[in-house]
């Protein structure tokens, strides 16, 4: 789980896109016809329903066409200009959900249940801490490359994750993050400064502990690569470590305990959550 990473992670390169994606292209589906039928009721061009809500003709045509996942603010404003009194509105909490690939959905489904989330970042930061900026270069930046469709899908799934972050009760989060993560300036310099006021912000809330792992650190329990542990209300456990092309689900109890004792000690080498705080703050102001 974990996105922890970048582009690879929790979204594999042999994950699926929309049209692979039958539960969310039929919702896209559905909701395209809707549009298109109270656009024709109102004798209106796609250009001219585009020009009310300040989008192009062709965008309008690819969401009734479910070739285009229509963000929220889109069935707002099509909802006004058509004069469907929130019928049209009604139609964001599924799509919301449509909006993201199916295992992001699948993940975050299982963040919102954790009580607890401890995970370890090797190259990028993980996915619950990255500002639209930062993940919006990491998609960008996948080889082979994202559509440019893609790349706001997944950068939507991303952000609607990160909702955890505010939800009651809250859920104790726990991230390492090497040394690199912090330094390694994605998307630019803007980019990563803002990035790095946006870790500060996270790391002080009270439930958020973000530890920095050195690079000079002479015994390092997380080589074998980033991984997350999520620990659940009823006592029971799941851990997930990610590769290059794939990513494995760990819910042996054995297994898992292995996972959580290399987590532990990985907390033990790295800076403490005060210190990582203040190593953010001094590379924020080199930047």
């Amino acid at each position: 789980m974990s996105g922890e990473g970048g582009v690879g992670a929790e979204e594999p390169d042999g994950d699926v896109g929309l049209e692979d994606d039958d539960e969310s292209g039929a919702v896209v589906e559905a909701v395209g016809r809707q549009i298109r039928l109270w656009r024709e009721a109102a004798g209106l061009r796609a250009a001219e329903l585009g020009a009310k809500v300040g989008y192009g003709e062709n965008l309008v045509y690819k969401v009734e066409a479910g070739k285009r996942i229509p963000k929220p603010e889109f069935l707002d404003g099509v909802d006004k200009a058509l004069g469907a009194g929130g019928k049209i509105a009604a139609m964001k909490q599924d799509v919301e959900q449509a909006r993201y690939p199916k295992k992001v959905r699948d993940l975050a489904k299982l963040e919102r249940e954790a009580v607890e989330l401890g995970a370890y970042s090797a190259h990028n930061l993980h996915g619950l801490l990255q500002t639209e900026e930062y993940a919006r270069a990491l998609y960008e930046m996948r080889r082979p490359p994202f559509s440019a469709d893609e790349v706001e899908r997944h950068v939507a799934g991303r952000l609607g994750r990160q909702k955890i972050l505010e939800q009651t009760p809250v859920t104790m989060l726990t991230f390492i993050l090497e040394e690199v993560t912090i330094m390694r300036p994605l998307g630019g310099r803007m980019v990563a400064r803002r990035q790095l006021e946006h870790l500060l912000e996270v790391g002080r809330l009270r439930h958020v502990d973000i530890q920095v792992m050195p690079t000079d650190r002479e015994d390092h329990a997380g080589m074998g690569g980033q991984f997350q542990v999520l620990k659940f209300q009823d006592g029971t456990a799941v851990a997930h470590w990610e590769g290059q092309l794939s990513n494995r689900m760990i819910s042996d109890p054995k297994d898992v305990r292995v996972i959580e004792l290399r987590y532990g000690i990985l907390r033990s080498q790295a800076l403490t959550p005060r210190e990582s705080l203040a190593f953010i703050e001094k590379a924020l102001g080199e930047r």
